[in-house]
This record gives structure tokens, C-alpha cells and sequence, in this order.
């Protein structure tokens, strides 16, 4: 689990930070005197819980809790005030909880066991491949938009190549198969490449994809896909092959018929 503490106020900052830690010792724990920087780290890496004090200079803490929750409506958030005067905005935005100062290691105790959003909660994966039928690929619900519509064929590809490593080369010969002019067919999968990036690095998406020199492979641990639990548990799987593989794709036809015979037996 990833904690912040947010606070500029530097001997409430490491009381808090030490509290936390006195009660958990396996989360990371970071802290912030600077609620700007806070904000920055959060737009980058996925936040659990933020214990947040409510009066801060250049950042009020509500204004802080608001930002955090449209970059994450699932992260708990633990308001620190010398008074009540907040408390209200804080049941109003739907907080985790609300520590009065200075800090008790029973008061931290009693919010980290009481979180709004558990962490067993968070369990399942935020990714999930849908192969049987058209592929598509979802986080948090909602399909994925890329720039470039090829990009999402590229996870296709590393989808179905069920976590191995998948050259270049690969990719280009099975998506332009033999189009020609591989110069340009390799300037366009940069492109490819770097928009799988940067939609990833928007949705805060770490590890899914392991890079490798010339090479990209998808962690087949951080995603949930219909062709995965289908062929580890057969008959057991929640999913059903109907016949039907990634139907836009040329290229999926040889491996619908690797399914049909799977099926079959």
C-alpha cells in the first residue's frame, strides 16, 4: 500500500509519518512539506491513502483531497486538523476519516483499520482484456482510446503472445505482413510505441508492459483476460470460447484454430 503524508509543518509531518509506520511496516511511505509536489508525485503514481493537513500555505488541504480524488476516486483520504472546522467538508467529500492534532497512535491505528476503501477491495485488476469476440481493452471499466488506432492492435499482438517477449520485427510482420518499405513500417511503430506510453502514463499504469531491448511482452500477473482464465481453467472459466478470437485481426485466425482444437478435446 502507498501512503503520503502531506503537511508543512515539518515535527506533524514526521509524527504522523512515524505513527503510521509504528502501525504499518510494509507500506511505502512518503512525505510532502509541499502539498504542489504532493499533487505532482500523485499524477504520476497511484496513491492508497494520504493523511492530509486541512491548513497549508500555498495548497489547502480540501482543495489537495478534491485533486487527489479526480486522479483517483478509490484513494482514502484522512484529513489532520487542529479543529472541527473542516469536518463537515470532509463528510461531504466522502473522506476517510479525520484525525484531530496532534496525532494519537490509536487515532492512526483506528483510521488505517477503517479505511473507506480497503485494500482487499482493490484486489482485482484494474486492466482487463477482452479477446473472445472483437478485442478490446478496458481499465477501470471503460475502454481504452488511443491516438492511433493501431496502437491497441499492439496489445493484441502481446496479448495473445500470452506474456513472451515480441520483437519489432514481429509486431510489423504481423500487423503490415508483407506491405513493404519496413523503414517506414519502423517509424510508424515508434510512433505506436510512444503512444502506448503516454496513454499508460496518463492512466497511471505501471508494469503492464515489460520492455526489453527491440522487444515489449505483456505482465500477464497485472491484467485479468478472458483467453488467460479460459485456457488455466477449461470448463471452470467464468468465460466461454464461442468460436470467436479477436475477429479484427487477420493474423488471429491461425489461433482461433489452436482454440477450436482446445475446445474440442
Amino acid at each position: 500500500m502507498r501512503i503520503i503524508v502531506v503537511n508543512d509543518k515539518r515535527d506533524e509531518l514526521e509524527l504522523v509519518s512515524d505513527l503510521i509506520y509504528g502501525v504499518d511496516e510494509e507500506s511505502e511511505i512518503l512525505e510532502f512539506e509541499d502539498p504542489l509536489r504532493a499533487l505532482a508525485y500523485a499524477r504520476e503514481k497511484e496513491i492508497d491513502v494520504a493523511f492530509i493537513e486541512t491548513e497549508m500555505a500555498d495548497l489547502k488541504g480540501m482543495e489537495l483531497g478534491l485533486y487527489l480524488k479526480e486522479l483517483n476516486s478509490s484513494v482514502n483520504l484522512i484529513f489532520l486538523g487542529n479543529n472541527k472546522k473542516y469536518a463537515y467538508e470532509a463528510i461531504d467529500m466522502h473522506a476517510s476519516g479525520y484525525i484531530l492534532m496532534p496525532a494519537t497512535a490509536e487515532a492512526v491505528t483506528r483510521e488505517l483499520k477503517d479505511l473507506r476503501f480497503p485494500e482487499y477491495q482493490k484486489e482485482h485488476k484494474r486492466v482487463f482484456a477482452q479477446t473472445f469476440g472483437n478485442f478490446e481493452l478496458f481499465v477501470d471499466g471503460k475502454p481504452v482510446e488511443f491516438k492511433y488506432k493501431r496502437t491497441k492492435e499492439i496489445i493484441a499482438l502481446l496479448v495473445n503472445n500470452r506474456g513472451a517477449q515480441t520483437t519489432n520485427g514481429q509486431l510489423i510482420a504481423n500487423m503490415w505482413e508483407d506491405d513493404g518499405e519496413p523503414d517506414k513500417k519502423t517509424s510508424y511503430l515508434c510512433n505506436l510505441r510512444q503512444d502506448l506510453q503516454n496513454t499508460f502514463n496518463k492512466l497511471k499504469l505501471e508494469n503492464i508492459i515489460l520492455k526489453q531491448r527491440g522487444s515489449m511482452a505483456i505482465a500477464k500477473d497485472k491484467i485479468e483476460c478472458d483467453l488467460y482464465d479460459y485456457l488455466e481453467k477449461k470448463d471452470k472459466s467464468k468465460y466461454v470460447y464461442a468460436g470467436e478470437y479477436m475477429n479484427q485481426y487477420s493474423w488471429s485466425e491461425y489461433y482461433t484454430s489452436e482454440l477450436d482444437e482446445i475446445c474440442y478435446r
